[in-house]
């Protein structure tokens, strides 16, 4: 009895814990979404049989917190789309893989979670792709691609969901969509959405949507690099239309500043951007962007009152997942609002990611420039609503 009460306090009341039983719904929960057939996670976790043999390598993660990716600063906001495990799901894992990962018994394995084979959004109703195939050579630098792809829309549309899906992920960095209404310049379109590691889909609530124009263009941006092997790519996005018209508009928006001069070696740079709302609106998610220097990020409302309220931290920016933060309340923000971006730089060679600590480093789209864009979602009344904000 002594041993068994040791055991349970060591392993978090996780006595006996198997996969059928206990993991295989953590994982559903937490992990399938990405680790499946098909998605951007390179080995998939949806039997005993695929989990097995990382069994050590799960435990690693879960309890450095490395898995599953989640980078906001925990005493900072509540975000709906936490994906960090509860500490009994860590500890129930921990002892599964303890007690040598047992499998149990099948009949009490839970339900699989159900997704569209290719889609996270679900069936999309219509879906856009780059009209042309584009050669990715087998090695070397590629720019940025830029692909204008017209809708066709004679009507405006209401779009309540959308999903990039790279023909070829292996050579694929990242790729955006922007939406170019009629009249605009290429450079003020507001994006649709993105795919890179870590982002999700664009999938808002019921009674919410984002409009494109009749007569709108879509502008892919694909970045791509080259894996030795060549392809010939044509990736797309699918769009789901809002089945009625919705309450609220959403639009994305962004602080950014392209300005910077990061010295040789500096390990903490300052670089800050801000933007400022012309009409009240409800802010939803946000989501920080640099390059392999990017160090730390926050975001800080100001009210036209001058109350400040810092509203999402990441204290450990990693590049490598491109996360999105969704609130789990809206913040509505006053007209004259502002947001403030703060974000510091390690251009120094004690940054392992650091392409290279002799060069001073600019705004640039390739990964050994830099950028520092505080991008971030907000609702208005869809009924006569307008993109009103300014960048500074």
């Amino acid at each position: 009895m002594k041993l068994r009460y040791v055991c349970v306090l060591m392993a978090g009341c996780a006595w006996g814990a198997t996969y059928s039983k206990d993991v295989a719904g953590i994982l559903n929960r937490h992990c399938v979404e990405c680790h499946r057939a098909g998605e951007v996670a390179p080995m998939v976790f949806t039997s005993y049989q695929a989990v097995r043999p990382w069994a050590k390598a799960i435990r690693e993660k879960v309890v450095t917190a490395t898995m599953p990716p989640w980078l906001a600063d925990p005493h900072v906001g509540e975000f709906k789309n936490d994906r960090r495990l509860e500490q009994g799901e860590i500890d129930t894992i921990v002892a599964w893989v303890n007690a040598g990962a047992p499998e149990g018994d099948a009949k009490e394995l839970p339900p699989a979670p159900h997704f569209l084979d290719g889609w996270n959004i679900g069936k999309p109703d219509q879906i856009f792709d780059y009209g042309v195939d584009f050669d990715v050579p087998a090695e070397g630098v590629v720019d940025y691609q830029y692909f204008k792809v017209p809708t066709n829309f004679t009507e405006d549309k209401w779009i309540e969901a959308a999903e990039i899906r790279p023909q070829h992920r292996a050579v694929t960095h990242h790729i955006n969509v922007f939406i170019l209404e009629p009249g605009q310049k290429a450079t003020d379109g507001a994006m649709l959405t993105g795919f890179a590691p870590g982002v999700q889909p664009l999938n808002l609530e019921p009674g919410t949507a984002m409009l494109v124009k009749a007569g709108s263009i879509f502008i892919f941006q694909a970045h791509y690099t080259p894996n030795g092997k060549a392809v010939k790519d044509r990736s797309f996005v699918g769009l789901r239309f809002a089945k009625q018209p919705p309450v609220l508009r959403s639009i994305t928006d962004r602080a950014y500043n392209a300005l910077f001069k990061i010295p040789p070696g500096d390990p903490n740079y300052l670089v800050k951007s801000s933007w400022t709302a012309k009409q009240d609106m409800d802010l939803f998610a946000l989501m920080p962007h640099m390059h392999f220097r990017g160090k730390d990020f926050r975001y800080t409302v100001v009210y036209p009152d001058g109350r400040e309220q810092v509203i999402l931290n990441v204290p450990k920016y990693d590049f490598n997942w491109q996360l999105g933060y969704e609130l789990k309340t809206p913040l509505h923000l006053p007209k004259g609002s502002r947001i403030d971006c703060v974000a510091h730089f390690d251009n120094s060679p004690n940054n392992k990611w650091n392409p290279d600590p002799t060069k001073e480093v600019r705004w640039g789209d390739q990964t050994w420039d830099e950028m520092m864009i505080g991008f971030f979602l907000y609702k208005v009344p869809a009924a006569g609503s307008a993109v009103s904000a300014t960048s500074e």
